[in-house]
């Protein structure tokens, strides 16, 4: 049998006794986190038209694999820009406060059903993609492994290798406890006769 709940005015809902409301107002410390990675992101912007700009202006004297460790470069940085903005828009809606974005024309899909469960998986995908460009990257790289001047060793990439695989454990280990928690609990009917 479900007891009801006591009805609470608008007026006593707002209003907290001091130390929840202390408690309620200090997730506002966390604007001054997005800012700075709002930063970070015109940081990002800054080292891709620099990359972009190296690219065309040296293209042709670049060789295939010079141009395709540029162009992951660039997209290695497109996918930090989104998971910068993933963190940014996802985390302040999540923790801080309600965007209002519902009749925006812009209104990311992904945010109309955001939680920290849903943040943390998609996060953990994010961190997967951007170790999958990595490691790609250093597997064309692995064309001058042991050649004088190379940038990379084969211990290197057996550890980055190791990384990544662990970056996939997380995340399935993520996913797999988001899922169980946010399943629906069973529904226990009283025996009809």
């Amino acid at each position: 049998m479900d007891v009801p709940h006591p009805t609470v005015s608008a007026a006593e809902a707002i209003t907290l006794r001091p130390l929840p409301q202390i408690i309620f107002a200090s997730r506002w410390l966390q604007v001054p986190l997005y800012l700075g990675l709002i930063v970070a992101q015109i940081v990002y912007v800054f080292l891709f038209i620099k990359e972009l700009v190296g690219l065309v202006q040296n293209v042709m004297t670049f060789d295939e694999q010079q141009i395709m460790l540029i162009v992951l470069g660039l997209i290695d940085v497109v996918m930090i820009s989104n998971l910068l903005v993933m963190v940014i828009v996802g985390g302040y809606e999540t923790f801080v406060s309600r965007l209002r974005l519902h009749r925006h024309p812009d209104n990311p899909e992904w945010l109309s059903h955001v939680d920290s469960g849903v943040l943390k998986v998609k996060l953990a995908m994010g961190i997967i993609g951007i170790s999958s460009i990595s490691l790609l990257r250093t597997f064309v790289e692995t064309r001058s492994l042991g050649l004088p001047g190379a940038q990379i060793s084969a211990q290197g990439v057996l550890w980055q290798t190791i990384i990544h695989s662990v970056f996939i454990l997380s995340a399935l280990g993520i996913t797999y406890v988001d899922r169980i928690s946010s399943a629906p609990k069973p529904v226990h009917h009283p025996n009809v006769n």
